[in-house]
């Protein structure tokens, strides 16, 4: 399965619930950012620039606990600035597994080394490992060489432990789509559980023109969507199709909240108009129908997958073909194309998989 029976279950539950209360809006993941802090200056990030003029205190595991029950989200996204920085993390991870929730701990990987060798594997931890390419365009977009080979290290190291490992790829105008196919292609041979692409988003404060549109984003993907069903993708078949330009999905922005040292993060992860106290404020004073493609000028491009898994999952709960077709792709084998389940993979070089 590419999700967690246990994960599957707790969002579907958590959707259900909701429905039957008749509330419209409510979050599935919780984007909890204890620390602001990071050890890198990658060229497509936002919160360099929004934060590089203030020093900001990190969240309290009070505090990030409080986000955790206050939201109801199943699944808390514990991200950043670089979390692994967060002088508190593992016992926040262990109080949120505790709470029933379903952990996707992201990093940059270049402290995740040391993190595996202490920290114990559970089945609601996954270990989210960003990379943008191949050693030398991701060395290239992280602004420090050698960022490649200590990331692909620790994910080795994590799979050797037995975490759940999952990788996170941004898509940019230089990013060459062979070279994106030969990285899936590898991380699959390395025994990633899932791979999530999506096309960066095109944040005002990032001066450079690197951020694609979306008639070329649909055009990228129009071109791998026949491979990337052959890879352990973690994004929903909905939500690929979105991106490829046939499906169309409306933006869900409060299917993915953000708590921060800021506050409560409105309207999403990828806009800051606003900071509200509480998650209550975020629900109820965030005009929400001013954002999103054709509201908005600063959506008209967006497709992250922040906006629009929620959406695809509503769809699915909507429409019982969409429903169907979303339970057979969680449940077929990820296979090559002669039918076979292959663990290797080519074009490794000096990453093969963990012996």
């Amino acid at each position: 399965m590419r999700f967690p029976a246990s994960l599957s279950g707790a969002l579907t539950g958590h959707f259900l619930k909701n429905a039957l209360k008749g509330q419209k809006r409510f979050p599935l993941v919780l984007m909890l950012e204890p620390t602001l802090r990071c050890n890198l200056l990658c060229a497509g990030c936002d919160r360099i620039r929004l934060f590089a003029t203030g020093r900001f205190r990190d969240l309290t595991i009070g505090e990030c606990l409080e986000a955790a029950s206050d939201s109801s989200a199943p699944v808390i996204t514990v991200t950043g600035g670089e979390p692994l920085l967060y002088e508190g993390l593992e016992e926040l991870l262990e109080r949120l597994i505790r709470m029933k929730r379903h952990v996707i701990l992201c990093t940059n990987g270049l402290l995740a080394a040391s993190f595996v060798e202490e920290f114990n594997p559970h089945p609601r931890l996954t270990l989210s490992f960003h990379l943008d390419g191949m050693e030398q365009t991701h060395d290239r977009v992280t602004g420090r060489q050698g960022t490649f080979a200590k990331g692909i290290e620790a994910l080795k190291k994590a799979k050797q432990r037995g975490f759940r490992v999952y990788t996170n790829t941004s898509v940019y105008k230089w990013t060459d789509t062979d070279e994106m196919m030969r990285l899936f292609s590898m991380l699959k041979g390395l025994g990633a559980d899932a791979i999530l692409v999506a096309p960066a988003f095109g944040y005002e404060s990032v001066a450079d023109d690197i951020f694609l549109t979306k008639e070329e984003v649909n055009e990228r993907f129009r071109q791998t969507r026949g491979i990337l069903e052959t890879l352990p993708m973690l994004g929903t078949p909905l939500y690929l199709d979105f991106l490829a330009g046939i499906e169309r999905l409306e933006c869900t922005p409060w299917g993915n909240p953000t708590r921060n040292p800021s506050g409560w993060k409105s309207p999403c992860y990828l806009i800051t108009d606003a900071y509200y106290p509480s998650f209550s404020d975020l629900m109820e004073k965030t005009p929400w129908e001013n954002y999103g493609p054709g509201r908005d000028r600063r959506c008209a491009d967006c497709m992250v997958h922040a906006g629009f898994e929620a959406t695809a999952m509503r769809e699915c709960f909507a429409h019982p073909r969409k429903m169907l077709r979303m339970l057979v792709w969680n449940m077929r084998p990820v296979r090559n194309k002669e039918g076979l389940d292959p663990r290797g993979a080519p074009d490794q070089g000096d990453y093969g998989a963990p012996e």
